[in-house]
């Protein structure tokens, strides 16, 4: 089985320019394809786990992967699958961002010997003569098939900036500027990136004469149809510091039951075989595969010493044995506390497990908050510095599956 076969059982495919020339180029080995990716933040998260799974698994088939980061296209935003417009960022700020994506894509992708290249788009746009721009690329778009574009569709109510409107034109040319400089045959991205990506291969053809392709691969969605990778305290992010490996396995540790199985095709590099031997699996069976999936992308994304000390704290929790070592924490100190103490409400919204004072009432009023095992249901409980004396923390159980460790410094 080649490995175009093996992302058609994984369900990742979603649309193709021409499935058999893709077919052919990917499982010989020959294909010297890329991904963009905009630097929004400091860190890559979820959203971008699919993609750079996407391009490890092509790597180890002996194609060429191109990460391109998008020091150009990100001073413009783009308006896929957005109601509103993209926050302007400052070009300090953007090349801070390339640099981290840099150092985490180093976990997923060998660019040692030639074998990927990484390279910014702003080397080529931002040196662009925007007159120059219209007579040789401008002319090749049509803005009647421009507008009918999913991703201009969605924005056209809302008002759909001329800044936006020009994204399609920095994609395409993304495309045409790497077949030039890399020989690059192939772009792959998210389906919602369709449109953008058939406009660099139309871009390729009438300005070269030469055919290029285009694959889309499917959106990571949940059984609701939302996108995955967000929790109530934002992004899951990559970054150890945003959110930290303990997190990151309990994210994917509590997956719903319906999302399992997808998510161990879509994301991991478990031999398909093997999970497709899991969907038989029901009830406390699918605990199971839920493990299995966080520690596989936990080992993938902070290393196997990481998703070790992980698997061990979330086994110790549900075992209810007290093993706090590895469990997210948070500090507070004497000056978060009045007269020596903080109402539990205020505690919960300090350290995050909240998003507001109102879901920290909510939570204790239908009995989802513990303290140190014991059941709260008084909004107007407060915690004393005296209750942290024996351990020097206390444990607060959030619902069934959160638990998180408070140190008190005096």
């Amino acid at each position: 089985m080649g490995v175009y076969e093996d992302l058609q059982r994984r369900g990742l495919i979603a649309q193709t320019t021409d499935e058999q020339q893709i077919r052919e180029l990917v499982n010989s080995g020959k294909a010297v394809f890329y991904i963009g990716f905009d630097p929004t933040a400091d860190s890559l998260h979820v959203g971008h786990f699919m993609a750079l799974s996407l391009m490890k698994r092509l790597q180890m088939a002996g194609n060429k992967p191109i990460a391109l980061l998008g020091g150009g296209t990100g001073m413009i935003g783009d308006p896929s699958g957005k109601t509103d417009m993209r926050k302007m960022l400052t070009k300090e700020d953007i090349q801070h961002n390339c640099d981290c994506f840099k150092k985490q894509m180093s976990r997923f992708i060998d660019f040692s010997d030639d074998k990927a290249l990484l390279v910014n788009n702003a080397d080529w746009l931002l040196d662009l003569n925007y007159v120059e721009l219209l007579r040789e690329v401008g002319a090749c778009f049509s803005v009647n098939r421009m507008l009918t574009a999913e991703c201009y569709k969605q924005r056209m109510e809302r008002g759909l900036s001329f800044l936006e409107f020009n994204y399609m034109i920095m994609q395409s040319y993304d495309f045409y500027s790497l077949y030039q400089r890399y020989g690059c045959n192939l772009q792959f991205g998210g389906d919602d990136q369709w449109s953008n990506m058939l406009g660099g291969t139309e871009l390729i053809r009438r300005k070269l004469g030469k055919d290029a392709h285009a694959m889309t691969i499917n959106l990571l969605l949940n059984s609701e149809g939302k996108k995955m990778g967000k929790t109530e305290k934002g992004a899951v992010w990559l970054d150890p510091e945003k959110t930290s490996p303990y997190e990151f396995f309990q994210y994917w540790r509590n997956v719903s039951d319906s999302d399992v199985i997808k998510c161990l095709k879509m994301l991991t590099f478990v031999p398909i075989e093997e999970i497709e031997r899991m969907e038989k699996y029901e009830g406390s069976e699918l605990n199971k595969a839920k493990e299995i999936l966080a520690y596989e992308l936990t080992k993938l994304v902070h290393g196997q010493e990481e998703a070790d000390k992980a698997l061990e704290a979330a086994r110790a929790i549900f075992s209810a044995k007290a093993d706090t070592e590895n469990m997210p924490a948070s500090d507070i100190t004497a000056a978060d506390l009045t007269d020596g103490k903080i109402g539990l409400i205020d505690l919960l919204f300090l350290v995050n497990l909240v998003p507001s004072k109102a879901e920290a009432r909510r939570l204790i009023q239908q009995n989802g908050i513990a303290v140190n095992d014991q059941k709260v249901t008084d909004v107007k409980a407060e915690i004393s510095a005296g209750d942290f004396a024996e351990n020097g923390y206390i444990v607060i159980k959030k619902g069934k599956k959160i638990y998180h460790k408070i140190r008190y410094n005096a």
